[in-house]
């Protein structure tokens, strides 16, 4: 359910005009909703918008509403537990409403937006990535697949959590859990190895970012058309 207050629809409501605006459809739709609700949106006091690859000036040349903030929120804010990445505007009102959805951080440029979006909101994906294979890894030792899956997923999960309440950073605590000369060494040096993780992950998140920026390309191109 919705909290109180909070609409959802594809249409604008009469009035009164709402104190805030959230745009969701697809970035390709974006065109449309102006043309269509552009006029009325422009009375509106703040405007966040969580569409991929659309920048802050994109949003201003269709919607003339008097604060525009981008958000990037990911999938676990459904629990509560996400993170929302914010920027735009410096607007305590769209902090308000993401606070509950979990870590909201603010980004200071598009730039630094677009990545930090990609990292935490691309992310979740690729960790579910990360379960899947350290599951199939699993399977490799002759682990029964079902046993696979639920073992890897209680391991990240619960990794995940002592992450969040330690005192010290993870590469600290994968160094706690590695005893000179044993097997969980053994299995961090092949993922040491020439920072083969890191490299891993950089072209991951490098790949998604230069999608982001192509898609903010098209958004400004068609506002040029």
């Amino acid at each position: 359910a919705l909290p109180q207050g909070v609409r959802q629809g594809r249409e604008f409501p009469d009035e009164p005009l709402p104190e805030a605006v959230m745009l969701g459809m697809k970035p390709q739709q974006i065109d449309t909703v102006a043309e269509m609700h552009g006029a009325r949106i422009a009375g509106v006091r703040l405007l966040i918008s969580i569409l991929a690859g659309v920048e802050t000036a994109s949003l201003a040349q269709r919607f003339d509403a008097q604060q525009i903030v981008r958000a990037m929120p990911n999938l676990p804010v459904a629990l509560g537990k996400g993170v929302t990445v914010l920027h735009g505007a410096r607007s305590h009102a769209a902090e308000a409403l993401m606070k509950p959805l979990g870590l909201v951080e603010w980004a200071e440029t598009e730039k630094l937006f677009d990545a930090a979006g990609t990292l935490s909101g691309c992310g979740p994906a690729f960790l579910y990535r990360f379960i899947n294979a350290l599951a199939r890894a699993g399977v490799a030792l002759d682990i029964p697949a079902e046993q696979a899956a639920r073992l890897a997923l209680a391991t990240v999960e619960g990794a995940g959590v002592l992450a969040a309440q330690a005192d010290t950073d993870p590469a600290t605590l994968a160094d706690r859990v590695a005893s000179p000369g044993g097997s969980t060494r053994k299995g961090l040096d092949i993922l040491d190895d020439d920072a083969a993780l890191v490299r891993l992950l950089t072209a991951t998140l490098e790949a998604s970012e230069r999608r982001t920026a192509e898609m903010a390309a098209e958004a400004r191109n068609a506002s040029q058309a």
